[in-house]
């Protein structure tokens, strides 16, 4: 019975956010809320609720300062020189734009922090995507993906917590699954071409007058492919048709223009420049290093940066208040993911959901495990946390993998190739901070992205086993 109503909630939530008949917090809240008094446990909600909220106030603290730390970074201008170098790739192209939101996401996620990784590709990118109507769930499916493959980094945290469950050292999991998530990545900049032709050929298709009545006081003419687009005044068009509105210089200039930040708003701080970068780096560093607690990193480093680059108290309460809203949505969208995976635990339904589905596999799959391992990661990733993925499942299908003579170590390289969909999960809280700040419904995030993200962790699946390394 649990397991039925495990699978039911997570369906009727998933349902729900996606059709939009409820917001992601009300769902988080009032759905498990429910089953919980359905599965005659109701008087148990109070503790269930309070041990998910402890066990996720880590994060929500965490999210809050990050999001005030890189918030001031981006007020100040330290990813300034980002965009514009990534403008200079782009050329106002919807395809090279898409391209470029993947490998931003890529080499950003190289921290080993989701949410790191998507405010600063959001940060980045979010000007372009606007300024040309591209599609914003675009940007967060891309930035998703490539995020969900580099996370399986040995600092990551997946893989970190395969090799700590199966006893075996994680870069014996990593290294050999080099080549596999390679070709996972290649697939995400592949998906990243497709999806921006698809952009381009959309945006190439608006007529002149759409863009005119969209901002009337320019537009852009000389539509689609990678030509760069010039600004025409209002009724001197050349009948060709727009690629979408967008404020763009001509000459040298169009990144400082195009990048959608002022150049010359007051809260820029050049001469702090180097410092800022100089304690980016080092926060990062620090992270890696795990010198100090995530959280504990970013509350001081939050500190530092406000009375730095605004030692006036008013400036300081300004930029809180700038960023107050992304604030309060991720961190309230943490603490009602708390009562979804405190329900879901306390209740028994992740552990009977999990039996179910290992009692399922028959026996004569017993040789393949590490391949049912791996398609199993897909699901099993996506519908419940990566600790109780990796703690809960994760040895009892090593341990009938070993009965057939499969390696734990198989078993382990198998088990990361579900990330690039589990990034995308309602239980991930950096997938609220991609959506928050790309200002994306999570529903329509996950209609889009759920299909591609699947496809390329079937990819790293293939290629490993292609590679005999599974």
């Amino acid at each position: 019975m649990l397991t039925i109503l495990g699978f039911a909630m997570i369906a009727t939530f998933l349902v729900l956010i996606m059709t939009k008949k409820m917001s992601p917090i009300a769902a988080l809240v009032l759905i498990p809320a429910l089953f919980c008094v359905a599965v005659g446990q109701g008087a148990k909600l109070g503790d269930y609720v309070i041990e998910g909220v402890g066990t996720l106030a880590p994060t929500a603290a965490m999210l809050m300062f990050a999001i005030v730390y890189f918030g001031v970074m981006i007020d100040v201008g330290l990813f300034d020189p980002i965009v514009r170098a990534i403008l200079r790739f782009c050329k106002a192209d919807p395809m090279r734009i898409v391209i470029g939101t993947a490998l931003l996401a890529a080499i950003v996620s190289l921290d080993g922090d989701g949410s790191t990784t998507f405010m600063i590709t959001v940060s980045a990118m979010y000007p372009l995507y606007k300024r040309l109507k591209m599609s914003l769930v675009v940007m967060t499916c891309v930035a998703a993906t490539a995020n969900g493959v580099m996370n399986t980094l040995p600092w990551g945290g997946p893989t970190a917590r395969a090799a700590t469950a199966l006893k075996v050292d994680a870069a014996d999991i990593f290294v050999p699954m080099i080549p596999a998530l390679a070709v996972g990545l290649l697939a995400v900049i592949l998906l990243a071409w497709v999806l921006g032709r698809r952009e381009r050929k959309r945006l190439g298709m608006l007529t002149l007058d759409e863009a005119l009545v969209t901002e009337p006081e320019t537009v852009l003419v000389g539509a689609g492919g990678g030509d760069r687009l010039t600004k025409t005044p209002q009724g001197t068009g050349t009948g060709t048709g727009g690629t979408g509105s967008a404020d763009v210089s001509e000459g040298d200039d169009d990144e400082q223009e195009f990048k959608g930040l002022d150049p010359n708003r007051s809260t820029l701080r050049p001469k702090l420049y180097w410092f800022n970068a100089g304690l980016t780096v080092a926060l990062l560093a620090a992270m890696i290093l795990e010198l100090m607690p995530i959280p504990v990193l970013f509350l001081i480093g939050a500190a530092l940066a406000l009375t730095v680059n605004f030692p006036h108290m008013p400036d300081q309460r300004a930029r809180i208040a700038a960023h107050a809203d992304n604030v309060l949505n991720v961190s309230g969208m943490v603490f009602a993911a708390a009562v979804f995976t405190g329900v879901l635990t306390g209740t028994g339904m992740v552990e009977h959901m999990a039996d179910w589905l290992v009692g399922a596999i028959p026996d004569g799959m017993g040789p393949h495990m590490a391949v049912v391992t791996g398609v199993l990661s897909l699901p099993l990733t996506y519908f419940m946390s990566n600790d109780g993925f990796y703690f809960g499942v994760l040895p009892v299908l090593a341990e009938a993998g070993a009965a057939h003579g499969v390696s734990h170590l198989e078993i382990a390289r198998a088990s990361i190739v579900g990330q690039p969909l589990h990034m995308s999960s309602p239980l991930v809280p950096a997938v609220y901070v991609l959506v928050g700040m790309a200002k994306v419904e999570f529903g329509d995030h996950t209609r889009f992205t759920v299909k591609w993200a699947v496809l390329t962790s079937l990819v790293v699946l293939g290629a490993a086993i292609l590679f005999g390394l599974v």
